[in-house]
């Protein structure tokens, strides 16, 4: 009999929950806890019938935030705060799955270039205050990877590839090579879905008077994942909006929570302009300039020789912000480019024409939640069981056997 498998992964913005062999997360939270401020008066708590919890997690947290202030714990995908982590573990196990850990295997997941003290702190978390069954670290674009496996755009199960992981907080391009991260090569962009809502925010607020300012980043955030797209050439897509303003300007009607009364807010050039961030960037940060197509040819390019082209054929969507429609196929088209100029300028110094060098940008259904799909899919393998870190080993050796987790090999 299979043993069971409890998948935990705790994202910057978000963390999805569940229980291997289910496809899609039982449980999507935000990533924050509140811890009571006992300076507060109890009147708040004991009207939420509340008084007696001294910690919430999640959207309980976010909704009491007057008696519970929200905290992160977690910084571009690090642990910030060990014992604010700890205590969200405890609600995910027992409150949200409500199961008892020490009948799981538990595979949790770490960003790349995760340090090996991170990796023993886990460990004694798992093992000695939940005294876990087994547990397994899995770095996120391998699993991310994994995820395509079942894509009608994937033909193989191979786990080469380069992931581009676009969360709430930070943007990841990690080259992975037969199941191992390429540390050397690994781009991040500090802009992502966090950055996203705040342009529209600030471009609505310009010239909308009747934004509500409660609710303001939650229509911002709206706007974003429903009406937003990415233009195949920014400059041509303002000559369409302009010579067919009818067919592009979308309205947002919305009912305020506390005054019940109605709003509507024009929704203008802000739906290609905020995900074209990714492709021009100049036109939100002055810090970071670089588009995203180039930071990925980049990050191949600072791979080994040998494995550049799987890593070009296999370029892997993951995360929310990758969502836009349109997007696969503008960051194929934009590194398909860079590519193809680099092979005719190498044509033109040389004499010789080189192979030419296929481009493929795999996106599917399970994109916003790959990472614990992914997990979902090796959990299954007949590879996890002897993967995995057991107690009988942690007792034995102590944490430092978490310090690196074996890669899966193929499974085809």
């Amino acid at each position: 009999m299979t043993d069971k498998v409890a998948i935990i992964d705790v994202g910057t913005g978000y963390t999805k929950m569940g229980v291997a062999p289910n496809s899609t997360p039982q449980y999507v939270i935000p990533s924050v806890i509140g811890i009571r401020d006992q300076k507060l008066s109890s009147t708040i708590t004991k009207k939420t019938g509340l008084e007696e919890l001294d910690f919430l997690i999640g959207d309980e947290a976010v909704s009491n935030s007057k008696a519970y202030p929200s905290e992160k714990f977690m910084s571009h995908g690090i642990v910030s705060n060990w014992d604010h982590m700890e205590k969200f573990y405890e609600q995910c196990f027992y409150k949200y799955l409500r199961l008892n850990p020490e009948d799981y295997n538990v595979m949790l997941t770490e960003p790349p270039l995760n340090s090996p003290e991170n990796r023993e702190y886990l460990a004694e978390v798992m093992f000695e205050t939940f005294n876990v069954k087994g547990m397994y670290i899995a770095v996120q674009a391998v699993l991310a990877i994994c995820a395509t496996w079942l894509s009608k755009n994937q033909t193989s199960q191979k786990l080469t590839g380069t992931v581009v992981d676009s969360g709430d907080g930070v943007t990841h391009i990690i080259p992975v090579s037969d199941g191992a991260v390429i540390p050397s090569a690994i781009k991040h962009i500090p802009i992502a879905g966090s950055d996203f809502t705040k342009f529209i925010l600030e471009m609505i607020r310009d010239r909308e008077p009747a934004l509500p300012s409660d609710e303001a980043m939650q229509i911002a955030r709206n706007i974003k994942e429903k009406y937003c797209y990415v233009s195949n050439h920014m400059v041509r897509e303002y000559e369409k909006w302009d010579s067919n303003p009818q067919d592009y300007f979308k309205k947002y009607e919305g009912v305020h929570s506390v005054t019940k009364k109605p709003y509507s807010i024009d929704i203008g050039y802000e739906r290609f302009l905020a995900p074209e961030i990714f492709f021009n960037p100049e036109i939100y940060s002055t810090q970071h300039t670089t588009p995203l197509p180039v930071l990925v040819d980049t990050a191949i390019q600072a791979s080994p020789v040998d494995c550049r082209r799987a890593l070009y054929s296999n370029i892997v969507l993951s995360g929310g912000s990758t969502l836009f429609k349109h997007f696969d196929k503008r960051l194929q088209k934009d590194i398909t480019s860079i590519v193809t100029k680099r092979l005719a300028e190498h044509e033109r110094k040389s004499g010789v024409a080189p192979t030419p060098i296929e481009t493929k940008v795999i996106s599917h259904h399970f994109q916003r939640n790959a990472v614990y799909f992914g997990g979902s899919i090796l959990a299954q393998s007949g590879q996890f069981a002897s993967l995995v870190h057991t107690k009988a080993q942690y007792d034995e050796y102590g944490p430092s056997i978490c310090r690196v987790s074996p890669t899966f090999s193929s499974l085809m």
